[in-house]
């Protein structure tokens, strides 16, 4: 199987990116971009970004979550801790968080330390959530192999019986984890490839330096 992509081309020309126009905290960046993409372009889920992690094989393992929550603090996401990524974070905290919002031609890289949150504010969001999404996070022992699709599909009918007209409690091995960013990138995609890069770091004094990277 071979097929050439050298040709697939795209030329970014929507923003620009200038050091004049960033403020001095990230996270106002952030969510200037997040809700100009929310608004304004056509994104299936603007929440949905990338976690990374190391995991307990040594290798690294991205995949698809949807942010929650942000605040100056961090970014709140909720799994279960027992599954191949909570393993990976309990091992190695250290973890990477990205977002490709294609239609707005942005994108943001994020480093951080993940930690649990408050276990009332796992609480209360198991709480708002719908109720078959209470008892499928019963139901899942995330990542474990399964013998088939009916399986976990019976598991789940039965805990509806189980639980019906009963209030669901949260199992205490799922929650949320909020990533502390130490670095963040902001990218935005521009004509021949000379793409705009501003990243964040933090210092000791807990002020962030801000460099212009070359795309």
């Amino acid at each position: 199987m071979e097929k050439d992509l050298s040709n697939y081309r795209k030329s970014y020309e929507k923003h620009e990116l200038l050091l004049k126009d960033v403020p001095e905290n990230p996270m106002e960046l952030f969510q200037k971009w997040f809700y100009e993409v929310d608004k304004f372009f056509i994104e299936d889920e603007t929440n949905a970004m990338t976690v990374s992690t190391i995991g307990l094989d040594g290798f690294p393992k991205n995949r698809v979550v949807l942010l929650k929550r942000f605040t100056y603090e961090g970014f709140i996401f909720y799994t279960n801790y027992n599954s191949e990524k909570g393993k990976a974070i309990n091992k190695n905290p250290n973890v990477c968080l990205s977002f490709f919002w294609h239609g707005a031609e942005r994108q943001i890289i994020i480093k951080g330390k993940a930690e649990k949150i408050a276990e009332n504010l796992s609480d209360g969001y198991f709480e708002s959530r719908p109720r078959g999404s209470q008892l499928s996070a019963i139901a899942s022992n995330q990542s474990e192999v399964i013998e088939n699709r009916d399986a976990i599909e019976k598991k789940l009918l039965k805990l509806e019986k189980e639980f019906e007209g009963k209030e669901i409690t949260r199992p205490t091995s799922w929650g949320g984890y909020i990533v502390k960013p130490s670095e963040i990138e902001f990218w935005q995609g521009r004509p021949n490839r000379l793409h705009d890069r501003i990243r964040f770091t933090l210092q000791a004094d807990y002020n962030w330096r801000i460099d212009r990277l070359s795309p």
